[in-house]
């Protein structure tokens, strides 16, 4: 039996551990908020190859034995005392570890009200651990091998292992904290909707693969020439992030609600749906993007398609025409398909492009009219005919299109444009898409002087991961300069380079966004243009 003063030092000890180890934690839950605290996207960051988080771990773990053991065995002719000089290593190594990591996070932690309560669950799952642990320590060294002196004075060593454990306990701790996050974000939802269905704006849902934001956008500018419109900001596509949108909005005060909606499994876009209810929609066009989690482009389409059976029958279904858009079944859904494309009622055609932007030659039903707008790449000329053609199934005038398209600007990190001392900065940081990255070398490629591309690759392709990054690194060829970043998938991209005949010498791998940037300010001169394309947050980089 264990007196109580020895319960006392056991939890006390249990306590400290508990605490450093939780600080070493602070990139895990970093990634777990990136992940949408979802266990199976965080645990794939974990295993994702070249990750070096569980590296790390094991280091970490591997130092603090070691050292224990020395201090531990140096220390035999302290008797008992031995056993706390060799728990030292705990808070050495800790501290280390987290000033080492403390500018790990590209996306930094967002210390929410749910944060808080994941760490205080990991802390307590930490000390419940440290706390058995000591407690089986203690115990073998008074029973197991009483008459052995080092067993005594290594009776902490077995906390040596909860580095090891860090990355599991942190998805215990978020387990536990679901339920409560879960109950408070479905009343947070339920009034939500409450207030969209009570409200009497026309609402209208976007989804697709890629350029949701961009149509959204572009829509809403169009549009505000004729209507007042609240569109959802930035990339709130998720049903908290449009609850969290129309916190505090008077949703009757305005004509229009449009809501971006994403979707990484089946069924988020039917969630979102039953959310907004939405009269019209737009799906943007589907491509491999998100084949992670759907499975199969198949599996991409049937979800995608979750917004014809969840909009209101009669309203217009604006599609982009591709090879799976075609497959989508608008006539059960009892809506009025207006397609858009090269074959489509709507379309943009005639596209040219310049640094300076698009001139496209744009088809409104039996109209054809020229139009310009300030931004760049071929691709946005599709974007604006989608958001055009149900501006004009919704009564707005030519002229009242034109001057919408006239009046837009580019969105921010989609190929955007700056220009800082003389050098040319393309910023397409949230592109994350096979067709939009071909678009953005495209754009690059119109510009004169030296050209650098500095990318981390595209991600949630599953099976076609390599081989699209093998296909993006064959359309860097004959750029001056290739920069890539990280260890996850820049291989494929480095090596389909090299196969389509790129130059070794112009190609570099580094490790991190902020060692990019600083070959950048040693090469960079006057004349010269560089694309960042896509900046992957750490679940994926």
């Amino acid at each position: 039996m264990f007196h109580w003063y020895e319960i006392v030092e056991y939890a006390g000890i249990a306590l400290g551990a508990a605490l450093l180890y939780g600080l070493c934690a602070h990139t895990m839950l970093g990634a777990l908020q990136q992940a949408n605290y979802d266990g199976r996207r965080f645990s794939a960051w974990v295993r994702r190859k070249g990750n070096m988080v569980r590296s790390r771990c094991g280091l970490l773990a591997f130092l603090i034995a070691l050292s224990a053991a020395v201090l531990g065995i140096g220390f035999s002719f302290a008797g008992r005392w031995a056993a706390y000089i060799a728990l030292s290593p705990i808070f050495l190594f800790c501290v280390l570890y987290r000033a080492a990591d403390r500018r790990a996070l590209k996306v930094p932690l967002v210390h929410t009200a749910r944060v808080r309560r994941i760490g205080a669950w990991n802390a307590l799952v930490l000390f419940l651990v440290c706390a058995l642990l000591a407690l089986g320590g203690n115990a073998l060294s008074r029973y197991a091998a009483a008459d052995v002196a080092l067993v005594s004075q290594l009776r902490y060593l077995p906390l040596a292992i909860v580095p090891l454990l860090l990355p599991g306990l942190l998805r215990v701790a978020n387990g536990l904290e679901k339920p409560f996050s879960s109950a408070k974000n479905r009343r947070y939802i339920a009034a939500a909707r409450k207030k969209l269905q009570a409200s009497s704006c026309v609402k209208i849902g976007i989804t697709g693969s890629c350029g949701k934001t961009s149509v959204k956008n572009f829509l809403a500018t169009i549009l505000a020439e004729h209507s007042r419109v609240f569109a959802t900001p930035e990339s709130y596509n998720t049903p908290l992030g449009i609850a969290r949108a129309i916190e505090g909005v008077d949703l009757n005060e305005y004509d229009y609600f449009l809501a971006e909606m994403g979707a990484r499994h089946k069924g988020d876009i039917a969630e979102l749906c039953e959310l907004v209810r939405p009269d019209h929609c737009v799906i943007t066009g589907i491509c491999p993007q998100h084949l992670e989690t759907f499975g199969s482009p198949e599996g991409i389409v049937a979800a995608k398609s979750e917004i014809l059976r969840g909009t209101k029958e009669g309203g217009y279904a604006v599609i982009w025409q591709d090879d799976y858009t075609a497959k989508m079944d608008v006539a059960g859904a009892k809506l009025r398909k207006i397609s858009v494309g090269a074959h489509g009622e709507f379309g943009a055609f005639e596209v040219h492009c310049s640094p300076d932007g698009i001139d496209f030659k744009l088809a409104l039903g039996i109209l054809q009219v020229r139009a310009h707008a300030c931004l760049l790449g071929a691709h946005n000329a599709a974007n604006i005919a989608l958001a055009a053609a149900l501006a004009c199934k919704l009564g707005l005038s030519k002229e009242e299109i034109l001057q919408g398209i006239a009046n837009i600007r580019p969105v921010p990190h989609r190929l955007q444009r700056s220009d800082i001392g003389g050098i040319t900065i393309l910023d397409d940081a949230y592109n994350a898409n096979v067709l939009g990255a071909a678009a953005a070398v495209d754009v690059l490629r119109l510009y004169g002087g030296r050209k650098f591309v500095v990318t981390p690759g595209l991600v949630e392709l599953g099976v076609l991961e390599e081989q699209e990054n093998a296909a993006l690194g064959e359309k860097l060829v004959g750029l001056d300069r290739v920069i890539l970043i990280g260890n996850t998938l820049v291989t494929a991209i480095r090596r389909g380079y090299l196969a389509a005949g790129g130059m070794e010498e112009r190609v570099s791998v580094v490790p991190t966004l902020e060692r990019a940037q600083e070959l950048l300010e040693d090469e960079l001169v006057a004349g010269d243009t560089v694309l960042f394309l896509n900046d992957l947050p750490d679940i994926y980089a």
